[in-house]
């Protein structure tokens, strides 16, 4: 893997490089006095050429310091023997700088400037302030440049991730927003069906019933009645039937304890979720069991960011008039109205969850609480009571039964 992103500025700059550092070179090696001289010259042109064209030291930070520091002592080498070399360093700070962690570019850095300075003074001319400025100088716009750059690198990546995580997040919560709406629309569809359609053709059937019951075995009326029960019961059937395919995913395979086992079997841990049941289980419409069954997945999610809890259990509870759903854990707890309190059902933005969850118990002419105390847990209570047209039919069933 390259040691930096091979951007095309990054790769016009590392050419650039390469072709100042041989020309320099080759200026030492024209104004050198001696074989000696033009002999490190090429010498260090050769190693400058084998580090341009390895892929070992693109690829291998280990090949690339090996590279740097067999470069950085041909230079020394070229540097004892010529004056000239001196102007050399310039782009060997930038290639230390580009291909060695900082907390060795740095040293070598500084060290090259050192070195440098001592040829200029080792070659016979004077130590003056300007001899000493100019390497330094040279180190520190290097030292700016590079460490600069990278750090523009830097945010410019964290923008690009941040967009794509934009991007991708938007695509996602689009799709959330569309099985969203599907679901609901498929739980509404459901309701108004059971609700009117089905409900009143099983009045219908019940109605029917007793009306054939006030007539004579065999007569003609008795035998219409007869045909148009057997209809309104078949109606009735196909109706449940589209009611459980508009059934959220969650319901399709069971009733509402099923679902909500397997909600508590599938919750990954902390906390320990227990499911149990209470009462005889009796047969809910739709809409009852799909926001018991909301609430809990609310409830429960929420437990686990918020709560810190050890165990926390779902009881579902059937009692005569009323159907109730408990979620309780051991965590943190909470003061109640207090704003951004972790509790079962408060989202991330500080407590969207328990206003939905509400909503949905008084839709159904529910009860919903919540108890807690800070380092005591929390409970939240839902209490649903049965449709007033259970009881109707009830009275139905029993005046055709006293017929």
């Amino acid at each position: 893997m390259d040691l930096r992103p091979h951007t095309p500025v990054v790769v016009a700059l590392r050419l650039c490089l390469y072709a100042l550092f041989a020309g320099l070179l080759v200026l030492a090696a024209v104004r050198a006095d001696g074989p000696a001289a033009v002999t490190a010259a090429l010498g260090t042109g050769a190693v400058l050429a084998w580090g341009a064209l390895s892929p070992a030291v693109r690829s291998s930070r280990r090949a690339a310091a090996g590279w740097v520091a067999a470069l950085t002592v041909s230079w020394l080498a070229l540097l004892v023997l010529s004056p000239d070399a001196l102007w050399a360093a310039f782009p060997l700070y930038f290639l230390q700088l580009h291909l060695l962690p900082v907390r060795w570019s740095l040293p070598a850095v500084g060290g090259t400037a050192a070195a440098a300075v001592a040829g200029f003074v080792g070659h016979g001319a004077r130590l003056t302030p300007g001899a000493c400025i100019g390497p330094l100088l040279g180190a520190a716009v290097a030292v700016a440049t590079v460490l600069g750059y990278e750090a523009l690198f830097r945010e410019s990546e964290r923008r690009r991730e941040l967009i794509e995580e934009l991007v991708a997040t938007r695509a996602d919560l689009a799709d959330a927003e569309r099985t969203a709406g599907t679901l609901a629309e498929r739980e509404r569809l459901a309701r108004e069906i059971h609700d009117t359609l089905a409900q009143g053709l099983s009045s219908i059937q019940l109605l029917l019933r007793a009306a054939q019951r006030e007539l004579p075995a065999g007569s003609p009326a008795a035998a219409h009645i007869e045909q148009a029960r057997s209809a309104a019961q078949d109606n009735l059937a196909e109706a449940r039937r589209f009611v459980h395919a508009l059934t959220p995913p969650d319901l399709e395979h069971g009733s509402l304890a099923g679902a909500l086992e397997r909600l508590c079997a599938a919750a990954a841990g902390p906390p320990a979720v227990r499911f149990s049941v209470s009462g005889t289980p009796v047969e809910l419409p739709t809409p009852y069991e799909v926001a018991l069954l909301r609430i809990a997945q609310s409830a429960l999610g929420n437990t686990q960011r918020h709560a810190r809890a050890g165990r926390a259990e779902i009881t579902l509870s059937f009692m005569d008039t009323a159907v109730a759903l408990d979620v309780v854990d051991d965590g943190a707890g909470f003061v109640p109205g207090a704003e951004r309190a972790p509790v079962p059902g408060a989202g991330a933005d500080g407590g969207f969850g328990l206003p939905a969850m509400r909503s949905r118990a008084r839709t159904l002419g529910g009860t919903f609480t919540v108890e807690s105390a800070p380092g005591e847990g929390t409970a939240v209570a839902v209490t649903l009571p049965y449709p007033p047209l259970e009881a109707g039919r009830e009275q139905a069933l029993a005046a055709g039964g006293r017929a």
